[in-house]
């Protein structure tokens, strides 16, 4: 019924239902994997070795594996093989769809417990001058990859920029002519 300003009185609660009819927090929020009868402060177990993936990380597993290699997972039972996850580059993790942060962490901790390093991108965060910066240090400390190169100069060209500071042109012209190592 609308009051005198035009809103309606909310019907609070009755106490009919006793309190036993009621259930728990616990048993009703089930949708974490917590166990059906017990609240999450009684479980006391240490998280085993072989952690189980949340079901948003196995389907983005799932699609990786589809672009990535071409096969077609399974519905149920599918464990992402060692092989998918040697392919995964933390670029891909971070562009792939429903892929967030939390997720990505996930995915990134799940295959180191399987024993594969899933590489952080180098250069995450920064600015393209705070970059050639990091490369002109790291060159002249003779610890410049060939990964951070490659990475610094997509981001660059993602960005459209047309001009590549002098450092970096030499940092180039050394790599061009095999000075700089491979790894």
């Amino acid at each position: 019924m609308p009051s005198k300003n035009g809103t309606a009185h909310a019907r609070l609660p009755t106490t009919d239902m006793l309190l036993e009819e009621v259930a728990p927090v616990h048993v009703v929020n089930t949708c974490f994997d917590m166990p059906q009868g017990a609240p999450a402060e009684a479980s006391t177990e240490a998280e085993p070795p072989d952690q189980k993936l949340s079901l948003r990380a196995l389907n983005v597993l799932k699609m990786l594996a589809g672009e990535i290699m071409g096969e077609v997972p399974p519905r149920s039972g599918w464990v992402p093989p060692e092989a998918l996850l040697r392919k995964i580059t933390m670029e891909r993790l971070s562009t792939a769809r429903n892929c967030g942060p939390q997720t990505l962490n996930e995915i990134v901790q799940w295959a180191a417990s399987r024993g594969v390093t899933i590489q952080p991108m180098y250069h995450a965060g920064k600015s393209l001058s705070e970059i050639w910066r990091s490369l002109s240090v790291k060159f002249a400390a003779g610890g410049l990859t060939q990964a951070e190169l490659v990475e610094a100069l997509e981001k660059s060209v993602r960005r459209r920029t047309t001009s590549v500071p002098v450092a970096i042109q030499r940092i180039l012209l050394k790599y061009l002519s095999k000075d700089l190592p491979r790894r």
